[in-house]
């Protein structure tokens, strides 16, 4: 089989996408609070054969930028936190092959609740279901759940592998083969069911685990890191990794680096697939597409990019001047190292202002991403470039305004992605796996390499 574009549309549980001005957009429908919002999109995306979408997803309304939640509100800039996973069942239940994943973080979840959560999603909606682990972001988060302090950045990874042990061991529990289910017998093979007795420096959990296996096994794992730990962490654990890349041969050299470090870790490298965030904007005609492209830049405002990187470095960038230099001892406490090596590397500054990271960023417009514009040719044309080169094995496609963004890369694109043999033209199965032709996982397998390893 040739090689297909993996295609995941990026969800927020809120009043706008990632592009926080989004709402603003003419075309933006406002019933967000409401379910009949996400399966309308939910359609759309099935109806593209697109195999994933998933929810990106914070612990807190964005309040670091002036100390106080006023800006954030008043603006709109994802001032709303909806619980994405379930909103992800009401898509689930109005679709039968779209994946679906959703974001849970390993700082301030137990592992057994994580697991237990997404395994049950995953046979709810048949073998459907990822998990993005993310390992949080700021102190807004750590108030929210009654701590002080946000943990400092490689800690929260020490823990995060720590977390996918514990989480990993519980969906091993059961065997693909424990239910029986005899009515005149036994409903289960004890032998095939197994306690994980785990006790490390963060959890102990005894275990069984209480839920069965899924149709794919256990559900796909997603990872974006982006510092040198985070992208070892991902290297170690995902199998769709998320990735922010600012040219092409910045993408090349990234993708390469990053799969010889999934090679490094005993893992193969193509069973992990990498997708770059970037937005769509196509239209029958190249002055439509730089028309609507116009209208989209038109709807971001300045207080959107500061709201939003105070919030994922956490600190306040309305206490710095714009022009004023950070400090070393502020950039080594920023949370996000990826973000702040990001802007460093760009700026070519060892000591960037407030100005470099608002321009060389890009966040809250669509500068933060790669930005494909054009016909439907042209797109596909950038695309297949960035794909063959190889810079990655898809896209993650964030939306410019909501459902439209959506409906013309279903209506326009995808089509001629098809026509040139780099998307599927229908669902390869039943499960998400399959549908990323990834293998599905057996637990006797992984209950042998444990005792192998012992």
């Amino acid at each position: 089989m040739n090689r297909m574009m993996t295609l995941v549309a990026f969800l927020q549980a809120q009043n706008c996408s990632n592009l926080p001005g989004s709402w603003r957009h003419p075309s933006t429908m406002l019933d967000f609070t409401t379910p009949e919002y996400y399966q309308r999109i939910a359609r759309t995306l099935e109806d593209g054969k697109i195999q994933l979408a998933f929810f990106d997803d914070r612990l807190a309304l964005p309040d670091l930028y002036t100390g106080h939640h006023a800006e954030a509100v008043a603006a709109g800039v994802r001032a709303v936190k909806m619980d994405p996973s379930t909103i992800l069942m009401a898509m689930g239940m109005s679709t039968s092959k779209l994946g679906l994943g959703t974001t849970y973080s390993t700082t301030y979840y137990e592992p057994y609740h994580v697991a237990r959560v997404f395994a049950t999603m995953d046979l709810m909606l048949k073998g459907r279901v990822a998990w993005n682990i993310v390992t949080s972001l700021n102190s807004a988060e750590a108030l929210n759940f009654g701590h002080a302090e946000h943990m400092e950045h490689d800690a929260r990874y020490d823990r995060a592998d720590e977390f996918m042990d514990v989480v990993m061991g519980h969906w091993q529990t059961w065997e693909d083969d424990a239910l029986v289910l005899d009515k005149a017998g036994r409903f289960a093979d004890p032998d095939k069911v197994h306690r994980l007795d785990h006790t490390g420096k963060y959890f102990k959990s005894r275990g069984p685990f209480s839920v069965p296996r899924s149709p794919q096994g256990h559900p796909v794992l997603i990872q974006a890191g982006q510092s040198g730990r985070g992208q070892a962490f991902a290297a170690q654990w995902a199998e769709l990794v998320f990735m922010i890349f600012h040219n092409l041969e910045a993408g090349k050299q990234q993708y390469a680096t990053f799969k010889q470090a999934v090679a490094a870790a005993g893992r193969d490298p193509a069973q992990v697939h990498v997708a770059p965030a970037c937005y769509v904007i196509v239209a029958e005609s190249e002055d439509a597409a730089q028309a609507k492209r116009a209208m989209i830049e038109a709807s971001a405002r300045p207080v959107d990019a500061l709201v939003l990187i105070s919030e994922v470095l956490n600190y306040d960038f309305g206490a710095k001047g714009y022009d004023e230099p950070f400090s070393d001892d502020e950039l080594a406490a920023f949370s996000w190292h990826g973000f702040r090596e990001r802007v460093v590397k760009f700026s070519g500054k060892k000591n960037p202002t407030v100005r470099d990271f608002v321009e060389v960023s890009g966040r809250g417009t669509i500068a933060e991403h790669k930005v494909f514009c054009g016909t439907p040719k042209s797109v596909a044309d950038q695309m297949e470039e960035w794909f063959t080169a190889p810079a990655c094995d898809g896209f993650v496609l964030a939306a410019t305004h909501m459902p439209g963004s959506y409906e013309d890369v279903v209506r326009l694109l995808v089509p001629e992605l098809q026509r040139r043999g780099l998307f599927q033209k229908d669902y390869r199965g039943a499960t998400l796996r399959e549908n990323l032709g990834l293998p599905i996982p057996r637990a006797g397998d992984w209950h042998a390499a444990r005792r192998a390893a012992q």
